[in-house]
């Protein structure tokens, strides 16, 4: 389907020919620029309610700046789709997401004027800061340097540390703080009530606009300068209202709040923004999803709803006719509860994704015992661990992505202490279009390695309930890893009975006497598929389910490598340190002689794509063990005429 861009959109291949319209044509593009989006993600799909929220913002940022040399970090990538368009990609933005296409975040090789990579939040200022520093260390004291960090980004403890710094570095940066209450799902914490506080402060807002207005009469001069003016407006926030004085304590020079949605207003403050040096901090209001009156109403919803009609609203669902399995994160929702009514112990920890990880269910019905903590996945590691000191039984869910932010703390308060919390480490392997940033890629290699730690991955649904059940009964001691891919299992009747899975203890799926093939966690179904390719070849492999990497089942590795000489691993994660690593090492240490080829991710970044296109691309989807074991067998096979 061919989209047209607005008359004006339609001549914008760079920020420079935005710069060449009027001021009073900016409103027009920004309508242009909103219809665009919605009419590109209706129909391809993407996220969506973040860049409506901004458009107005991106147009004027580009308008008022010279990008790319002033650098301009967003943080995070949801919300730069207007960014992209504006800066020579309007003509692929069709390919957004899509394999081989462009990517769903800014992205440092598919641009200039994508400064920097942004997939995890809360990284702008930290990076814009060190764009600043380094431009003052070169003598570019006209170089701009702008962070866009939204409210729920803002949360998290590095964007803090950056403010800490980036007040007293007497840099020249510009950090933009787009408060719309919202991330994915709705913000929470002390930081929203403060920053309400200050939007929604009617004496200090009035008793601003009416000093200023004031102060726009009285001759500018010797007697009465800028800096005096500046020095007034202070003293007010500070008399006024205490909310403003934490942005300023750390020495950033505070404006606003202001309309995110008044493209004027926001051109004529970031021109004079521009000439006031040293570190500075803008405060606007926006709406998520502004433009789209559905996406305003339920903005977590319309964040990435897939296709739908533009006109009538109607989201796309695929139908079936048949039961379908579950969402392997609905299946951790859904469970959780059912344990948590058994063992009142139980309590749920997520670092910001309570819809994305489903523990929303068990916050509505058990809201005393299910927190979402903000982005802040350290935290919502020591909390969990905190908890775990006093006889709670913590499910700490956090995208496996994500965990890797939270290292040091699984590591130092929870492993070392030997607490048992349970780490459900959604979304790993790769995630699909959401790319590099996102994918699950690392979680068994920098795990593995750590101490006192049990790392598990079912193969369905039931191997999932059964992980969960386990890890919360009251001899489990010890910290322990579930990790699950993103997306449907394989089980449309999955709540079976709870059965207690000993530690360690892996299964036979299927025997065989030609191959071994061992499977950890989901990819066992790829396996599952592929020997009924290799069984349509005259070949009998054997296929063991592991669902333990640490600790490995070694009664039946030993079994394994007594029968077999020809043993392929298959993993959703990095190769190198993961799974096949630790078969190896066992391997090794027992002196045991056979062929072993491992399958996962290789040791490269894997780009966005469909997890189908991914698979395959990595060498690991059904046709792809098949094609190994055909190579490792090839003896074997009878060619007929």
């Amino acid at each position: 389907m061919n989209i047209t861009p607005g008359p004006l959109l339609g001549k914008i291949e760079t920020p420079t020919d935005l710069r060449k319209l009027s001021k009073e044509q900016l409103h027009e593009v920004s309508e242009e620029l909103r219809q665009f989006i919605i009419d590109v993600v209706s129909v391809h799909g993407g996220h969506f309610a973040a860049s409506l929220g901004v458009i107005e913002l991106t147009v004027a940022l580009h308008y008022v700046f010279n990008t790319p040399y002033d650098q301009l970090v967003w943080d995070v990538g949801h919300q730069a789709y207007g960014h992209k368009i504006l800066t020579g990609r309007r003509d692929v933005f069709h390919t957004n997401r899509k394999y081989k296409g462009l990517s769903g975040f800014p992205k440092r090789d598919e641009s200039p004027y994508d400064t920097f990579g942004v997939g995890h939040s809360s990284t702008s200022i930290s990076a814009a800061l060190g764009m600043a520093i380094a431009s003052k260390y070169k003598g570019e004291a006209d170089r701009q340097h702008i962070a866009v960090i939204g409210d729920g980004a803002m949360t998290a403890g590095m964007a803090f540390e950056a403010l800490n710094h980036a007040g007293v570095a007497n840099a020249n940066v510009l950090i933009i703080l787009n408060d719309n209450c919202m991330s994915i799902d709705p913000n929470v914490g002390a930081l929203k009530e403060y920053l309400t506080d200050i939007t929604t402060s009617p004496t200090y807002n009035k008793l601003r606009d009416d000093v200023w207005h004031m102060l726009g009469k009285l001759p500018i001069g010797k007697r009465f300068t800028r800096d005096m003016a500046s020095k007034l407006e202070a003293s007010l926030k500070g008399v006024v209202s205490s909310s403003s004085n934490l942005f300023e304590a750390l020495k950033l020079r505070y404006f606003g709040p202001i309309d995110g949605h008044n493209i004027i207003k926001l051109v004529d403050t970031l021109q004079d923004l521009k000439d006031i040096p040293g570190p500075k901090l803008l405060h606007i209001v926006t709406t998520k999803g502004k433009g789209y009156a559905l996406a305003e109403k339920d903005q977590t919803t319309w964040h990435a709803p897939g296709l739908f009609d533009k006109i009538t609203g109607e989201i796309f669902k695929k139908v079936v006719e048949t039961p379908q399995p579950p969402k392997y994160q609905d299946v951790f929702g859904h469970t959780l509860i059912e344990l948590a009514e058994l063992n009142k112990t139980i309590m749920g920890i997520t670092p910001a994704m309570p819809s994305g990880s489903s523990l929303k269910f068990m916050m509505e019905q058990m809201p005393d015992r299910a927190f979402d903590v903000g982005i802040c996945e350290q935290h919502a590691v020591t909390l969990s661990a905190g908890l775990a000191t006093q006889g709670m039984r913590v499910f700490c869910n956090i995208y496996s992505s994500f965990f890797q932010r939270a290292y040091d703390q699984a590591l130092h308060d929870v492993a070392i202490q030997k607490l048992p919390v349970v780490f459900c480490l959604d979304r790993a392997g790769v995630v699909g279009e959401d790319g590099p940033t996102h994918h699950g890629a690392y979680d068994i290699a920098y795990m593995r390695c750590v101490p006192n730690v049990i790392i598990s991955a079912p193969m369905n649904e039931e191997e999932m309930r059964n992980l969960m059940y386990t890890a919360q009964l009251p001899t489990m001691q010890q910290p322990f890893v579930i990790r699950y891919p993103r997306g449907q299992g394989v089980m449309p009747e999955w709540r079976l009975p709870f059965r207690e899975i000993k530690i360690g203890t892996g299964r036979k799926v299927r025997s065989g006497k030609d191959i071994a093939i061992l499977s950890l966690g989901h990819p066992g179904n790829f396996v599952t598929e592929a020997c009924k390719e290799l069984l349509a070849d005259g070949l009998q492999p054997a296929h063991y389910d592991m669902r333990f990497v640490k600790p490995l089942d070694e009664a039946l590795l030993h079994e394994i490598f007594s029968e077999f000489d020809k043993v392929i691993t298959v993993e959703d994660a990095a190769i190198t340190g993961g799974f096949g690593s630790a078969i190896l090492e066992f391997m090794a240490q027992h002196g045991y002689k056979a062929s072993v080829r491992i399958l996962g991710i290789p040791d490269r970044i894997i780009e966005h794509g469909k997890p189908e296109d991914l698979h395959r691309e990595c060498g690991y989807d059904a046709t792809g063990i098949a094609k190994v074991a055909r190579e490792m067998l090839k003896d074997k096979i009878t060619v007929t005429a």
